[in-house]
């Protein structure tokens, strides 16, 4: 299974394979054609409520991953699929955090790695 991350703002690259934006809100200063995303899973990201408690220090970067992991279960079957699509090939979740390493791509990269092991 090859499931990376990636900042939205970096540049696309043919190694990218499946481009998965995985926000809620749309990236500031982007248009749809600069991001270059094969598909727009916003549902899957984090509630509104746990996104801005976790923005705004309100809980530590455990509290919000395993708030965020029971979110995702409620996804199950849609991240299902998008673990068999890693499976073929590498799928890359774009996010606009400035935080490469405490953000919620890197949670879902976890969450499908986990599913792909099922």
């Amino acid at each position: 299974m090859s499931v990376a991350v990636k900042r939205v703002y970096e540049k696309s690259a043919p190694g990218d394979g499946y481009r998965v934006l995985v926000d809620r809100i749309w990236p500031r200063g982007l248009s749809k054609k600069e991001i270059e995303i094969d598909e727009w899973l916003k549902d899957a990201a984090p509630s509104d409520r746990l996104r801005k408690s976790f923005h705004s220090g309100g809980l530590t970067w455990a509290e919000f991953r395993n708030s965020y992991l029971s979110e995702l279960k409620s996804h199950r079957n849609e991240l299902r699929r998008l673990a068999r699509i890693a499976k073929k090939g590498r799928v890359t979740l774009m996010f606009s955090a400035h935080d490469q390493e405490h953000n919620n791509a890197i949670v879902l990269m976890q969450y499908l790695k986990m599913l792909g092991a099922e």
